[in-house]
């Protein structure tokens, strides 16, 4: 039976690797928080070794570097600990999900003004006398 939940402990790991640095969803720190895996110093030390994404040379790889931040925030206990309630996880994923939302509208709106500015530039190029 030992080795069958060092198997599902060693899947699990790879789980949260690949949702820690890839995805970033809080649901599945709540899960890992919920499973007892935030009191365990051996996977303490392995949030801590995770720290090495935050190395330019890694860090580049990342679709979504915001789990950097979350990265940091569970080498905290506290952070840790208010994990385990579900109300704290969605009010942070709301958040996230705010901050996307809003992200991308200023990014567009930056774009659209980017574009609007190069034609008048173009504009002003040709109407130019000369």
């Amino acid at each position: 039976m030992q080795k069958e939940d060092q198997y599902k402990d060693r899947i699990l790991i790879k789980h949260f690797r690949y949702a820690s640095v890839r995805a970033g969803s809080i649901y599945r720190y709540t899960v890992l928080a919920q499973r007892g895996y935030f009191k365990d110093p051996t996977f303490i030390n392995y949030l801590k070794y995770l720290q090495y994404w935050k190395e330019p040379k890694y860090a580049k790889f990342l679709k979504y570097p915001q789990c950097l931040h979350f990265l940091d925030l569970m080498q905290y206990e506290h952070f840790r600990k208010e994990m385990v309630n579900a109300q704290c996880a969605k009010f942070i994923d709301d958040q996230q999900l705010l901050h996307w939302q809003h992200y991308q509208r200023k990014r567009m709106a930056l774009l659209h003004a980017e574009a609007e500015a190069q034609k008048q530039v173009q504009q002003q190029t040709k109407d130019k006398p000369g």
